[in-house]
């Protein structure tokens, strides 16, 4: 479900209905947690498992990210046109990082780098965000000729970073007071606190996931600068 919720939402992107892209990639994440967390509970845990849970992610979150900010940037009109396709290189990282990750003994609790799911959301909330409030300010950004491939070309670059980041999967392991049962208590309260600011503001309700994982970010690498000068 998780794939074709990927195929079709790319599919969509193409007609130019990012809105609904969205809600497939958003459906598609719903499957993936759901997968997971019955694996985890039916200790139902396979080889075969493993590997088509990775192709299923690399369409929904790592080919069609990158699909609706071309197509963003093309319905923009960005020139030249060749610079449309500059954020497609997400699709490519994102592969480099759902093969890494299948290797990568140490990403058994947490991540290290960003993990593809949270790459896609920010794509795709922040391309939904610009179709449906026209006029706003990220609308003129997505018109720029360089802010979507930089944004790109960071998002790629943390995709492959080394930098830990906390999982938001259900364990039931994780104790009371734990490093990371502060983050998640601190990334609770940055989602609540994202939910108010957008009802106060009046704003689009794909916000709040724009703002949720844009802030997953600063805080891991903020607790990583934090220790790494200690």
């Amino acid at each position: 479900m998780n794939l074709l919720c990927g195929v079709l939402g790319v599919t969509f992107t193409l007609y130019g209905r990012i809105d609904i892209a969205f809600y497939l990639m958003l459906g598609g994440a719903v499957c993936d947690f759901c997968d997971g967390l019955a694996a985890r509970a039916l200790g139902a845990y396979s080889e075969l498992g493993k590997q088509l849970d990775s192709l299923a992610d690399m369409v929904t979150f790592g080919v069609l990210p990158s699909m609706m900010l071309f197509k963003l940037m093309l319905q923009a009109g960005v020139e030249p046109a060749w610079v449309c396709y500059l954020p497609l290189i997400i699709s490519v990282f994102s592969a480099l990082r759902l093969a890494k990750f299948n290797i990568d003994e140490r990403q058994s609790d947490n991540f290290i780098g960003l993990a593809t799911p949270a790459c896609a959301m920010i794509c795709g909330s922040f391309a939904y965000y610009v179709c449906e409030t026209p006029g706003s300010l990220l609308n003129a950004w997505t018109g720029s000729l360089w802010f979507l491939p930089a944004a790109a070309l960071v998002l790629s670059l943390l995709l492959m970073s080394e930098i830990p980041m906390f999982s938001m999967k259900f364990k039931k392991n994780i104790k009371p007071g734990t490093p990371i049962h502060k983050q998640r208590i601190g990334f609770a309260g940055v989602i609540f606190v994202s939910v108010v600011l957008v009802i106060l503001l009046g704003l689009n309700w794909s916000m709040i996931i724009l703002l949720t994982f844009i802030s997953y970010i600063v805080m891991n690498v903020g607790v990583m600068l934090l220790f790494r000068k200690k």
